[in-house]
């Protein structure tokens, strides 16, 4: 399945014809899945232990689509920048979010044991999108007018999710679909929005907390894709919900407007919970609030992992790390009551 930034039912809103690329997401998967098995015997995944642990590749995919992928090689880890900024942008951010990962929890790359972080730029032709496929990153360029160009590989949030997705593979494993999507499209701004707060040095106070700023073109009138702060307020076409009472229970029928079950809508109340827990903590967020949101990632949840099974979990690690009744498991506890998922 592929994992994008850009929600289906938003694209469909803004007259951009998702349902296509919806209905044959499963197919075009498939085949891309395949021919990333055989290409990945030329690439380094986790085979050389002596090998340094920041790789990356950058490809040009020359407006092609799936089945062309990853496209020409156009630089490497050791190589100079180039003139193309779509290029420099992914490589850079994936360097950044590399960073974050490995000086903020020890994590080295994606399976932690160095995985070549592999992207493609210039995905078919002014292609509103950014996807993790279970293999490599893939930047559209945007089209100008709802998305501008080259703003998916420039930003750092976008980047930090869409690799988020791969760390939640070799990890928890959440399926994309329904409540455990909507806990993997979470954690994913998550660990977005704290790459970004790291890079830059800010406070939970000092920080915006939206994801995709600044990505919008002339079409729309938003500020950006989401807003953890404030869910649902993000553009004029955004219906997260920010508590527990407006949960969307939508059907993961193939129906691009139900975005798999809400994976991409319902998010919005994990993301609040973060954002009341950090704010609430005070400081650097990926100090206290996202250490316990990486443990509950990466050490205790499943495929099927529930919105409740999270709460429990974060409940319990933020009380191992930082002892129980802790000023930390207050703050988790108290974000999940006013989201209402606890009493």
């Amino acid at each position: 399945m592929l994992c994008s930034i850009v929600p289906p039912d938003l694209l469909l809103d803004l007259g951009v014809d998702a349902r296509q690329l919806e209905q044959a997401s499963v197919i075009r998967t498939q085949r891309t899945l395949l021919a990333a098995a055989q290409r990945s015997l030329n690439l380094r995944l986790t085979l050389d232990e002596e090998a340094p642990g920041l790789l990356r590749t950058i490809y040009d995919a020359g407006h092609g689509s799936f089945g062309s992928l990853p496209g020409v090689k156009v630089r490497g880890e050791h190589d100079p920048a180039t003139t193309d900024e779509a290029v420099n942008d992914a490589f850079d951010n994936a360097g950044r979010t590399y960073a974050f990962y490995k000086e903020i929890f020890d994590r080295d790359s994606m399976d932690d044991r160095g995985m070549e972080l592999v992207s493609s730029v210039h995905f078919e032709t002014d292609h509103n999108n950014a996807y993790w496929n279970g293999f490599q990153m893939i930047y559209g360029d945007g089209d100008g007018e709802v998305f501008l160009r080259g703003c998916f590989p420039k930003l750092l949030d976008v980047v930090a999710h869409e690799l988020t997705h791969g760390v939640t593979d070799f990890t928890a494993g959440l399926v994309y679909s329904k409540q455990p999507g909507a806990l993997n499209e979470s954690f994913s701004d998550v660990m977005g929005a704290l790459a970004t707060q790291y890079a830059l040095g800010q406070t939970a106070d000092q920080a915006d907390w939206l994801i995709g700023k600044g990505c919008f073109g002339p079409a729309i009138a938003g500020e950006a894709l989401r807003s953890m702060k404030q869910p649902g307020s993000a553009h004029p076409h955004d219906r997260q919900p920010a508590h527990m009472r407006d949960y969307l229970d939508l059907p993961d029928d193939g129906d691009p407007r139900n975005d798999h079950g809400g994976v991409h809508l319902n998010s919005g109340i994990p993301n609040h919970a973060f954002y009341l827990a950090a704010t609430a903590l005070g400081g650097y967020a990926w100090e206290r609030a996202g250490r316990i949101w990486y443990v509950t990632l990466t050490e205790r949840l499943g495929p099927v992992s529930q919105f409740d099974d999270v709460v429990e979990a974060t409940v319990a690690v933020a009380g191992e790390l930082y002892q129980a009744d802790s000023d930390e498991q207050k703050a988790v506890r108290s974000a999940w009551q006013q989201v209402g998922l606890l009493p």
